[in-house]
């Protein structure tokens, strides 16, 4: 019998799973990390919800006035290519240098 896919929203219980998980064990195979983390979800969603939402390194908040000057300053620059834009933003949803 194949194993349902769970999707939508993640759960409070959820995100603590997979952090517990990872600070155990280690980011290892993004692939095959649901199956041995008992998470009847997909690869690409557990990396997609660490990577964006629960690494200890992700910064959140409103943008400061620097942060917002270099938006105006990239967009100037590069119109609207947002994943240029973000990649030029450290910190925001990136692990800071």
């Amino acid at each position: 019998m194949e194993e349902i896919m769970k999707m939508g929203a993640w759960s409070p219980e959820e995100d603590q799973k997979l952090k517990t998980y990872i600070m155990r064990f280690g980011i290892w195979n993004w692939n095959l990390m649901p199956k041995f983390a008992g998470f009847p979800r997909t690869g690409k969603s557990c990396r997609l919800r660490w990577m964006n939402y629960l690494r200890p390194d992700v910064k959140r908040g409103p943008f400061t006035i620097e942060e917002r000057e270099t938006v105006i300053k990239m967009y100037q620059e590069l119109g609207n290519r947002w994943s240029a834009i973000a990649a030029r933003l450290l910190g925001k949803n990136r692990p800071r240098s």
